[in-house]
């Protein structure tokens, strides 16, 4: 089975994917957003991490980019079902126990809904900003996925001994309500996938074009099975852009739309594919467009994948 989940709008803005409706939009227009995702079966909505974005690159990436820790646990009071993935926490940015108690703070508060993508990010400026090791990002995800999951445990007590973290002996309560928070690790680079694989509870692609997707998941699997891990692992998607109907506008000419039947048929490859949750996006000109192609998709595509 196929499930489905979204990034959320407003809270990231990037030129690659941000409608232009978003521009004037805020807090309520995501709180709606993340009502209707709750109330029609999506599996998470999700929300990006930057702290800071230099000047050369913000005409391209904007530099609305909300706090994932903050706009998930104000969403988490909106809401009663939809997990709440961060996608993805550029966990590099800051000490492990640091994110550590934002995150079991959250997954408690929420009662158990929190997905911790992490991913090792690409703004070298961010990272001199807070005096992060940039060089180094990759060395550096892999010991804090290791110390993160220490941390979000369920000792009261943790313990993590690694090159660049240490500690024990430091209580941390609350401690999630989740025995086993899921972290999903991001990114398409071999680094990413031989991570993801040997590290991850899940993988979250960074929208490779199908073909190549195929080939990423027979690696993925590849690898984890080089290593003896049994344990099941959540593959992810990004689809093309999606409308439910005839848009009766120009969206693009990589949105996938039309009736609802052959979009299904479409996004059924990904599950042949052995993908186990997309995630969707809607072209629209306002939030009331958004909420109805979330409706729309909800009702008359998703039971048909």
């Amino acid at each position: 089975m196929v499930v489905y989940g979204m990034q959320l709008p407003v809270q990231s803005q990037s030129t690659l994917y941000a409608e232009g409706w978003e521009a004037a939009a805020g807090p309520d227009d995501l709180v709606a957003v993340a009502r209707a995702a709750d109330a029609h079966g999506y599996d998470y909505i999700a929300s990006c991490d930057h702290i800071a974005i230099p000047r050369r690159l913000a005409g391209a990436m904007s530099t609305i980019w909300y706090d994932p820790v903050a706009t998930l646990s104000y969403l988490a009071a909106a809401t009663e079902r939809v997990r709440l993935l961060s996608h993805v926490a550029v966990v590099g940015l800051r000490h492990p126990l640091v994110s550590a108690k934002a995150y079991a703070t959250l997954d408690h508060l929420s009662g158990g809904r929190l997905v911790l993508g992490v991913g090792a990010g690409h703004v070298k400026e961010e990272f001199d900003a807070v005096g992060a090791d940039f060089e180094g990002r990759g060395g550096v995800l892999d010991e804090t996925v290791d110390a993160l999951r220490a941390a979000l445990g369920p000792e009261e007590f943790p313990e993590h001994h690694g090159e660049r973290f240490s500690f024990e002996g430091l209580g941390m309560r609350p401690r999630p309500v989740q025995e086993r928070i899921p972290v999903w690790i991001g990114g398409s680079s071999p680094a990413a996938v031989r991570r993801a694989a040997l590290k991850g509870d899940g993988w979250l692609p960074q929208g490779d074009p199908r073909p190549r997707l195929a080939e990423q998941i027979a690696k993925l699997r590849g690898l984890r099975e080089a290593a003896g891990i049994e344990a099941p692992i959540t593959v992810g998607a990004i689809t093309e852009a999606l409308y439910v109907g005839e848009p009766g506008w120009e969206t693009g000419r990589r949105t996938l739309s039309g009736k609802p039947e052959a979009l299904a048929e479409s996004l059924r490859a990904y599950g042949e594919m052995g993908v186990h949750q997309i995630q969707v996006r809607f072209r629209s000109r306002s939030r009331t467009e958004l909420t109805d192609q979330m409706a729309a998709f909800a009702t008359e595509v998703a039971p048909l994948i």
